[in-house]
């Protein structure tokens, strides 16, 4: 596998943002695609540094594309940037430019963790024609009932999301993006994961019991482990296999 840090210039956040990508070595290209989105205190380089991605990675044949979104829960924020578009338009549209990279939404994929998992079921439940599986690990499903309960995130989610009344039932609060997703059918599948210790464990539950009631290909994987990376290492090789049967079964390339 080839490593590559880099950074490019966004328009829309006026800013130069940091990337990270993992490109396959036996697949000619166009590779299939994998977004994989950090967590709230992390950054683009996290999964590469505190997981053994890399070697996870050597055998599929698949690009890993790790965007750097500072704490900003892929939002377009009330006090900051618009990464929400920055992800979901002028980042996609950079590393297609940027690497040989499959444009099918076919072959193109969203993962994430903790804040990343709510980024990865925003963009694909958003945008179901843009993405074919989304799969998250400890996803933070529930971000108004978390900041309800957290009054410790009062200042960034202010910041981001503006008050509790404007995310409740809004386009940043999962529940209702769930339930307007309804229309948007057919629907990405879905892999959701969460460790039965995880502080989510919850929350993810309560989604599941709601996703479940939708006709998507749905996967829920639970086991023991918190919030951590002893669990995410474990779990990022489920959602890799996942992705590689996904593409077994729509194109003889893999």
């Amino acid at each position: 596998m080839g490593v590559i840090t880099g950074n490019m210039s966004s328009e829309i956040l006026g800013m130069k943002m940091n990337y990270t990508a993992i490109l396959p070595e036996q697949l000619s290209g166009p590779y299939p695609v994998l977004y994989l989105l950090h967590g709230r205190s992390d950054d683009d380089k996290a999964w590469l540094y505190n997981i053994s991605l890399v070697r996870y990675a050597a055998s599929k044949k698949l690009a890993i594309i790790m965007p750097q979104v500072h704490l900003s829960y892929y939002t377009d924020m009330k006090i900051g940037g618009d990464y929400w578009t920055f992800l979901t338009e002028e980042f996609p549209k950079k590393m297609k430019h940027q690497f040989h990279i499959s444009t099918s939404p076919a072959e193109t994929f969203v993962a994430g963790l903790s804040m990343g998992g709510y980024g990865a079921l925003k963009w694909g439940l958003s945008y179901p024609d843009q993405v074919a599986g989304i799969a998250t690990l400890s996803a933070a499903t529930d971000v108004f009932g978390l900041w309800e309960r957290d009054a410790s995130r009062e200042k960034s989610f202010s910041a981001i999301f503006g008050s509790k009344d404007e995310l409740k039932d809004s386009a940043n609060d999962l529940l209702a993006v769930l339930e307007a997703a309804k229309e948007k059918e057919p629907l990405p599948a879905v892999l959701q994961i969460c460790g039965t210790e995880d502080f989510l464990y919850k929350d993810n539950l309560i989604f599941k019991g709601l996703i479940e009631q939708m006709n998507i290909d749905y996967t829920f994987i639970e086991g023991s482990g918190g919030h951590d990376w002893d669990f995410w290492d474990k779990r990022i090789q489920d959602v890799l296999e996942w992705i590689e049967g996904m593409l077994k079964g729509t194109s003889d390339r893999f």
